[in-house]
């Protein structure tokens, strides 16, 4: 009998499914199913960076995506199941009470924003990201112990656990009062399923523990208390409520309950891997390897390597999202980087052209509109393959929402040069997309510089399938071949290889590879001629680049 496995893969948007055979790596089964609170709007304020989410979003549709599956299969399906894997966006941590129940799911706290899941790309926390890097840097200059961001680039992000724990803490005091720990959303859903959230019980994975909040095997565990304390009394006692003893991704968290395999109409006691962030798991499917950079292309985009030990030894990879043992394969150094905004710069410019549309709304029926909508990035793409690069003499920066990597900073904002009256919608559109390219070619030239080899480059996600214009002008900037996965869920994919291992059907990860990761479909070759240029346009970019630092930093120091 085949044995099957299930990857679930929680995006920013909606939760996926995926139903995969071991046996031959066949996708028998995908679902898809949006958060119906998050699709409203609520608990989010875009104006002041601020995305939450609701935990009852997660677990509802969590169980609708299972049954939308099941109505794809042959009845019985689900009786093959030996095992299930979850991703998540991350960093996406909540505040938990005592007993490890989210706030939000509590009476009192069901609809207060800052006792949810605080949403990978809320940025409130710009304040205390910075105080924390200060913190780590001050703290190793004065000799008290080792500088814990030397691991994770050596800036401390917005977008990462403890800024935004801080933050929260520093904004509600009804919170501060009740919250025993913080939890991220990839432990939490799997600690869900295999009813071990009582902070007992809860055991976190490598993934999000080593990238986001500074554990490294080094200091043994977290920072010590004395650590956060000096940042600030609200976070006395949090760092060692947490449990030191990370585990990797193809290691088994735990069994399947009896309350989740009737929700779920699944086998009680199947296999339940750790989980870990989407884009680590996407990596796997694209059977990344030292040498090969995956790119997952989507609202923003996560760039995944991996590196011997004994390349990297202990040095320091400045300016990216960390360097973890066995964060994305057993017995390597997963390497993550990436930027804020990729399909979000796309979609910011199509809401900014559509705001007219957006008026005749009570005349539109909902549908209407979205149509039109939809209509606008695919005319904005014919008409940008028909210009040239440097035609437009436009320049853009991809930091609409900060920059991720090199050298994480939400302060930094988009700039555009070189517009002119004759600038038409098209011309903007292709310096957009050219911005987005310049991002990611910074952050393959700072894995070179650090000693990390890109040798090729594998591309997922969305935007890889969707937009030939894209995908050129990125192999044209980047000067080199791209590969697309073939995959259409690729991170649901590496979570249902992880589920593989864990549930015993392979006894490595590699092995589960052979069988099951994605092939490529496709490929893009750079145009020298078109190479050449960029190679001189990309100074530009970076010129502006440094124009919009240097603006940031005067500005920070009070001097305008």
């Amino acid at each position: 009998m085949s044995l099957y496995v299930i990857g679930i893969d929680y995006g920013s948007d909606s939760v996926r499914a995926l139903l995969v055979d071991t046996s031959s790596g066949r996708e028998l089964a995908s679902a898809v199913v949006h958060y119906p609170r998050w699709s409203q709007g609520l608990y989010c304020e875009p104006g002041r960076d601020q995305f939450r989410q609701h935990p009852q979003d997660y677990l509802d549709s969590l169980e609708q995506v299972l049954q939308a599956l099941w109505q794809q299969v042959p009845a019985g399906s689900s009786s093959k199941v030996v095992g299930l894997s979850v991703d998540t966006t991350g960093s996406t941590p909540v505040a938990i009470n005592s007993a490890g129940v989210p706030l939000a799911l509590l009476p009192e706290f069901a609809q207060n924003p800052n006792a949810m899941f605080v949403l990978w790309k809320d940025h409130t926390a710009v304040a205390e990201a910075a105080e924390i890097t200060a913190a780590a840097n001050d703290y190793a200059a004065r000799g008290a112990g080792p500088n814990y961001l030397q691991f994770i680039g050596g800036i401390y992000s917005s977008e990462w656990y403890w800024a935004k724990a801080l933050h929260v803490l520093r904004q509600d005091a009804a919170v501060r009062a009740a919250a025993y720990s913080f939890v991220e959303h990839c432990d939490w859903i799997t600690a869900v399923l295999t009813d071990t959230t009582a902070p007992a019980d809860f055991v976190m994975g490598r993934c999000a523990t080593g990238h986001k909040m500074m554990w490294h095997q080094r200091w043994g565990g977290f920072p010590p208390n004395a650590f956060f304390t000096g940042i600030d009394p609200v976070l006395d006692g949090f760092a060692t409520r947490l449990n030191a003893d990370t585990r990797t991704s193809d290691q088994t968290a735990g069994r399947l309950c009896a309350e989740w395999a009737q929700r779920l109409d699944l086998p009680r006691g199947i296999a339940i891997g750790y989980g870990a962030f989407d884009c680590h798991m996407g990596a796997v499917a694209a059977n990344v390897r030292p040498g090969v950079l995956t790119k997952v292309m989507g609202t923003s985009t996560c760039d995944i390597t991996v590196a011997s030990p004994e390349l990297l030894a202990d040095k320091p990879v400045r300016g990216i999202c960390g360097q973890v043992d066995g964060s994305v394969l057993p017995g390597m150094i997963g390497l993550e980087a990436g930027q804020s905004a990729f399909g979000d710069l796309y979609a910011w410019f199509r809401d900014l052209l559509s705001f007219p549309l957006q008026l005749l709304g009570q005349s539109l029926t909902p549908a209407a509109l979205e149509a039109l909508q939809a209509q606008i990035i695919p005319a904005l793409s014919l008409e940008a393959a028909k210009l040239t690069p440097g035609q437009t003499g436009i320049t853009a920066l991809d930091w609409v929402n900060g920059r991720r990597t090199p050298d994480a900073s939400q302060r930094v904002a988009m700039a555009i040069s070189g517009l002119k009256m004759g600038s038409q919608a098209p011309h903007m559109f292709r310096a957009l997309v050219e911005a987005t390219a310049y991002g990611s070619r910074a952050i393959t030239e700072r894995f070179r510089e650090q000693g990390v080899p890109v040798d090729s480059i594998v591309v997922i996600g969305g935007i890889s399938k969707k937009s030939p214009l894209v995908m050129q002008i990125c192999a044209d900037v980047w000067n080199c071949e791209i590969a697309v996965l073939d995959s259409e869920q690729s991170c649901a994919l590496g979570a249902a290889i992880f589920a593989a291992v864990a549930g015993g059907v392979f006894p490595t990860v590699a092995a589960a590879q052979a069988v099951m990761a994605s092939p490529v479909c496709q490929t893009y070759q750079p145009n020298a001629v078109n190479a050449a240029v960029y190679d001189r346009l990309y100074k530009q970019y970076q010129q502006l680049g440094d124009f919009v630092n240097t603006s940031v930093a005067v500005e920070s120091q009070g001097a305008v």
